[in-house]
């Protein structure tokens, strides 16, 4: 009986075949299963390229926006007030569209030569009047944005092959905007204006720096309480707090609420900080308190398992050299443990800036024209703008909306960014 036999294998066939046989079968697998995974990243790379592809192309636009020369004739009849504040400033502005175009002469026509520009325009000129008064009698080229219809046109949103009927802008007013590009009357300049208003009705003077203002403080006030009632939290529990089921409680109710949906804890707000308390509605300070309970967890968590991964020598070392338990946590666990409690930090404030569920709970999607200057002042945030501008109809918002985006986008791969170089930059392995 040869040895195949003996051991149990049929004739012919080796221990070593064997095993071979699996081995090329297993490596198979292995290669099958190497190819799910970069096929799963390549499409998910795929899906993500043509998302940001998509916000792009429909906000990049937004970043500039066209102006037109008018030569304003700052009339003495018309600025001879005793107060130049209450000056028909748009009269001012239509005797010039006025000049530029003589043979308009209908009133529809007017109406939607006028049109042309934007509302905004008047302000320009009065407050070129107010910080100037000596032009008054003078003529001067003065650049005004366009109405958004006309920057829309010059951006190429608007197919010129469909009847006049289905087109925003009709062949009159086509006829005009050649007209001034012809006498170089027409530029498309960088928008800051986007960076520098708040919201408006009209979309050439809506901007962003309310949004970004209001979200400013609502994540002050979130980082000012989250952040050292999260440490304070972690540290309690993991170095301090007796083994018992009231702690293990305590902790199941921590990793519940980092699942709970963002809504419950606007919810939350809405019946505690604005129902009960009667803090002021649309506030920053009160968005900031809501987001603080969402973030919480996620600072606790993360605090929590960067305490963890100090390796317990540290701890033992201290206290054989005669620290106290609190010197020993302060003075050696915790600076160790920074590095990775600055990133869970960073990671849960970027998801409270992205965050909107709460916050419309509390009243933040009003219509917010002023800057606020202070964490009670009335407020939205940029994922709240987003949303109010997607509503709108108007075309010209739909590329501020993308604008916007684009804006937060940009935040939030900074913040995640900064939390990867603080983990690579500060991280200790033991």
């Amino acid at each position: 009986m040869n040895n195949a036999t003996a051991n149990g294998l049929p004739p012919g066939r080796r221990a070593i075949d064997i095993v071979n046989a699996g081995l090329s079968k297993r490596y198979r697998r292995e290669r099958r299963f190497r190819l799910y995974g970069i096929s799963a990243i390549l499409a998910s790379l795929l899906f993500l390229s043509f998302l940001f592809g998509s916000i792009i192309s429909k906000g990049y636009t937004a970043f500039q926006q066209t102006f037109i020369r008018l030569d304003i004739f700052f009339d003495p009849a018309i600025l001879s007030q005793e107060s130049l504040t209450t000056a028909n400033y748009p009269g001012v502005v239509k005797q010039s569209l006025r000049q530029m175009f003589p043979e308009v002469t209908t009133r529809q026509d007017k109406r939607m030569l006028y049109g042309m520009v934007s509302n905004d325009a008047a302000f320009q000129v009065r407050k070129l009047v107010l910080d100037s008064p000596e032009m008054i009698g003078q003529t001067l080229p003065i650049w005004v944005a366009a109405d958004d219809d006309i920057d829309m046109l010059m951006k190429g949103h608007f197919d010129l092959d469909v009847p006049e009927s289905e087109r925003r802008i009709n062949d009159v007013q086509l006829a005009w905007v050649d007209r001034l590009q012809q006498e170089n009357r027409v530029e498309k300049r960088f928008n800051r204006t986007f960076f520098t208003a708040g919201d408006s009705r009209e979309p050439e003077q809506a901007g962003i720096l309310g949004a970004v203002m209001g979200s400013f403080y609502t994540l002050l006030v979130t980082l000012l309480l989250s952040f050292p009632i999260g440490i304070a939290s972690a540290v309690y529990l993991e170095e301090f707090a007796p083994k018992n089921r009231w702690t293990d409680l305590i902790e199941v109710n921590i990793n519940n609420l980092a699942a709970v949906p963002s809504i419950v804890f606007g919810l939350l707000g809405l019946a505690v900080f604005l129902n009960f308390f009667g803090l002021p509605r649309s506030a920053p300070l009160v968005g900031g308190l809501v987001l603080t309970l969402m973030t919480l967890p996620t600072i606790i968590i993360a605090s929590r398992a960067s305490l963890q991964s100090v390796p317990p020598s540290i701890r033992e070392a201290a206290l054989g050299i005669g620290a106290s338990k609190m010197q020993m946590v302060t003075h050696h666990v915790l600076p160790l443990a920074l590095p990775g409690i600055l990133t869970g930090t960073i990671i849960g404030m970027a998801r409270a800036l992205g965050e909107s569920a709460p916050l419309l709970m509390i009243g933040m999607v009003a219509f917010i024209v002023d800057i606020p200057g202070g964490l009670t002042d009335s407020a939205t945030v940029l994922p709240v703008q987003i949303f109010l501008w997607a509503d709108s109809p108007e075309r010209a918002f739909v590329e501020r909306t993308s604008a916007a985006t684009i804006v937060l986008l940009a935040f939030l791969i900074v913040m995640n960014a900064t939390a990867v170089i603080l983990r690579k930059k500060f991280e200790r392995r033991w």
